[in-house]
């Protein structure tokens, strides 16, 4: 478990113990807070004065900062053993200036002994349907992607400048969860949107945001030093069959299938871009060196044991 050292040792007793900061403390961020012992001290940065209530009722500190304004995040430097960045990058652009932001003012007074970044698979771009391993090189190409590669960049760049810090990235699909806003596929189904057909459909990769969670607390003591990780289940299925596995499980009618030239005329080009890529992620890193045990394994058991509860 978590050492008493501080990288600061002039601070007193009371903050020598271990101290977890969590950036985006949304869903994910505050399910991870959850799994962690008591023990801790646990932080999150928030620039929305009415969060705050929520954050201290999970036992969080809330610390007010906005990481589009460095000023703001001055006072983050040397404050956490560990940090846990889940905040997305701005909507726009190509880059992501909150995490270089954020990892400039966590250098300013000694950094932390490990950072875990959450990513996206979307870093691979369409694989056309082929097994994805962390080695594969990234291929990014629409702007929400190309985004995250720049925030993994700079934080492999602290990694490796920053010797003591030991990085994390994992690399995350599509989170489900019924407790989730937006967390299972009934809203879509209700709408009847459609999905390919068959002959034009790709393979889609997900997680439960409980085994997220997991990973992510299991990545801040155990990820070994700037490595990238594959978080997603077992499931290998493509998009169509999985509406139509929720569709069944819910007692909707299962969507329509459409050819990919007039599934264009219908979707948004968000949901377009997803139906363009294909992959089957390789988990294999996941399990033997954070060695998490996944309570969901596969899709079908998650939404099925979460329709029974």
């Amino acid at each position: 478990m978590p050492s008493n050292q501080s990288p600061l040792g002039a601070l007193p007793s009371r903050f020598r113990r271990e101290r977890v900061l969590i950036i985006g403390c949304g869903d994910i961020g505050l399910r991870a807070a959850g799994q962690l012992p008591g023990t801790l001290r646990l932080l999150a940065l928030t620039s929305s004065p009415e969060r705050r209530p929520t954050l201290r009722s999970q036992g969080i500190t809330p610390l007010c900062g906005n990481l589009d304004d460095p000023q703001s995040l001055l006072r983050l430097s040397g404050l956490a053993t560990r940090v846990l960045h889940l905040a997305p990058p701005p909507g726009e652009d190509r880059h992501d200036p909150r995490t270089r932001n954020l990892l400039r003012a966590l250098q300013l007074r000694g950094a932390p002994r490990a950072l875990v970044y959450g990513s996206t698979s979307g870093v691979y771009g369409d694989c056309q349907g082929a097994i994805v391993n962390e080695t594969r090189a990234v291929a990014a190409t629409t702007p929400r992607a190309l985004r995250r590669v720049d925030a993994e960049t700079a934080v492999r760049l602290l990694g490796r400048r920053a010797s003591r810090v030991r990085t994390s990235i994992l690399r995350i699909p599509g989170i489900y969860a019924p407790d989730r806003d937006g967390g299972t596929p009934e809203a879509r189904l209700r709408k009847g949107t459609p999905v390919l057909e068959r002959s034009d459909d790709v393979f889609t990769n997900h997680i439960h945001a409980d085994d997220l969670a997991r990973a992510c607390v299991k990545a801040l003591w155990c990820g070994r030093p700037q490595r990238v990780y594959n978080v997603n289940d077992d499931s290998q299925m493509r998009m169509g069959d999985y509406f139509d596995f929720a569709a069944d499980l819910y007692g909707l009618p299962r969507p329509p299938r459409v050819p990919r030239h007039a599934a264009q005329g219908q979707l948004s080009l968000m949901l377009l871009s997803f139906m363009s890529e294909s992959r089957r992620m390789d988990n294999t890193r996941m399990k033997r060196e954070l060695r998490l045990r996944l309570r969901y394994p596969t899709v079908d058991t998650g939404l099925v044991s979460d329709r029974q509860t």
